[in-house]
């Protein structure tokens, strides 16, 4: 023990504490509730017991866990049906146990834990019975229907986004919702997502986007954690509140194993956040082939257009021709050439049949000759007509074509560089989207409308209200 008024270091304080608590708690029995569970590559057990005001952190080291079991080391019972899985290998957050062992300080964190040498499960914890409870309950009510769950939306536009501002979710949600979809607004509803007060601030949100009703859907996401962090969306107000919502629920909470009483309420479960954002809208990328092929068949189906149509401009040409008057013309006067020359050929008793003959081809062709300005006018009308035709099948096709290049130039993601927008890298490429994403002499290359520039970065600007600012060059 030191004396009064010497000065120890943190190595040596913490080797007296370590022996005075090894000291006093040589081996000791404790029961709590198992929370924070973790399995690391080296075998060990990492877990921490709970309950309703203190926690304990434990470790149970590999070379202390038996496989098999072929007794209760509590109780000292031997198993009839033989051998029964050690602890170890079942242990799960939510179980109540009981541990034997002894305390120590584990000096590289300055804190105390419990080293684990026999373990037994004493029965379910208390937030899992209450979860329990509230399941059943919730499902006798109704909440878990299948019928009653609402799809999500097609492109949805205004989307109501309830999660921590500072937590991985948002920004693993945000990141993919940037590469996927068109035209759609993500509203941020800032709240506490673990805690006593998370409950409340989650029901003031979906009573804010109940209020506005501008919201197409509601995204629910937080990130991975015990039963005990996740808690808040087991609230039984939490869940009615998803259950009466306005507009459908799509809840990513947690990781896939992770199940939370809002999640089986929600309209849609997400196995994470950034499947939620998926699950939202198809890929960018996706739409702007569907838009490409879209295109390629418009313009196949013009040019197809106007190919039949100008066979059937040819083919009325043709017909126009052989029904027009002057070939009638024609060929009438290549037969009176011909019956002439026969005539003047033809003996003498054969003149006057003749003669009679070329009597009535010269009325034909005299009538031919009256029709034929009348002909000539008609032919002249289908003409133009036909013309015009072909000319209204062209421009409304060039029409079409141009309202889709004027849509594909809308979602054209340099388009907002021509008015004055940015695209700000890193150097390894990577987009900036927040000033705590910088440092103050990183150097930073910015695309604009025509050409980039290369910039060093001496200062930031930060919001207080959302804790990013906007840095300065």
């Amino acid at each position: 023990m030191a004396g009064e008024g010497q000065i120890l270091s943190v190595t040596a304080l913490t080797r007296a504490i370590k022996a005075r608590l090894e000291g006093a708690f040589p081996f000791v029995w404790v029961r709590g509730q198992v929370t924070n569970v973790s399995r690391p590559a080296s075998g060990h057990l990492y877990f921490s017991l709970r309950d309703a005001e203190n926690t304990l952190a434990a470790v149970w080291f590999k070379q202390q866990q038996t496989r098999a079991q072929q007794f209760d080391p509590l109780t000292g019972e031997v198993f009839e049906e033989g051998t029964r899985p050690n602890l170890a290998q079942t242990l799960a957050n939510g179980q109540e146990i009981i541990c034997a062992g002894r305390l120590t300080v584990y000096g590289p964190r300055g804190s105390y834990q419990m080293v684990v040498e026999l373990a037994e499960e004493a029965g379910i914890g208390s937030l899992q019975a209450e979860f329990d409870r509230l399941r059943a309950k919730l499902y006798e009510l109704g909440y878990f229907n299948l019928e009653r769950k609402r799809p999500l939306p097609s492109h949805p536009k205004n989307i109501a986004l309830i999660t921590s501002p500072h937590g991985a979710a948002v920004y693993d949600f945000l990141r993919i919702a940037e590469t996927r979809g068109h035209g759609s607004t993500v509203r941020l509803y800032p709240v506490q997502v673990q805690g006593a007060e998370a409950p409340e601030a989650i029901l003031r949100a979906i009573t804010r986007i109940r209020q506005q009703g501008q919201a197409d859907v509601i995204v629910l996401v937080r990130g991975g954690g015990s039963l005990e962090d996740l808690w808040a969306f087991n609230d039984e107000r939490v869940a009615k509140a998803v259950f009466e919502a306005p507009v459908p629920v799509l809840a990513g909470i947690g990781h896939e194993v992770d199940f939370t009483l809002a999640d089986l309420t929600a309209d849609v479960r997400a196995a994470t956040p950034t499947h939620a954002a998926q699950l939202l809208w198809p890929e960018r990328t996706a739409l702007y082939e569907r838009l490409h092929t879209l295109h390629t068949k418009l313009h196949a189906a013009g040019t197809r257009q106007l190919t039949q149509r100008a066979g059937v401009l040819i083919h009325y040409t043709q017909a126009l021709h052989w029904q027009s008057p002057q070939r009638k013309l024609a060929l009438w006067g290549q037969r009176l050439q011909n019956l002439t020359e026969a005539l003047r050929r033809s003996p003498p008793q054969n003149i006057a049949t003749q003669a009679a003959q070329l009597a009535r081809l010269h009325v034909g062709l005299g009538r031919a000759a009256q029709r034929l300005p009348r002909e000539q006018a008609r032919l002249a009308s289908l003409t133009q007509r036909l013309a015009h035709s072909g000319d209204m099948r062209v421009m409304e096709a060039l029409h079409r074509v141009e309202r889709l290049s004027l849509r594909l130039e809308a979602v054209n993601p340099h388009a907002p560089l021509a008015r004055g927008y940015a695209l700000v890298q890193n150097s390894q490429g990577q987009f900036i989207r927040s000033a705590n994403a910088v440092t103050p002499g990183q150097h930073l290359h910015v695309t604009l409308h025509q050409g980039a520039i290369d910039v060093t970065v001496d200062g930031e600007e930060r919001d207080k209200n959302v804790g990013e600012g906007t840095p300065r060059a």
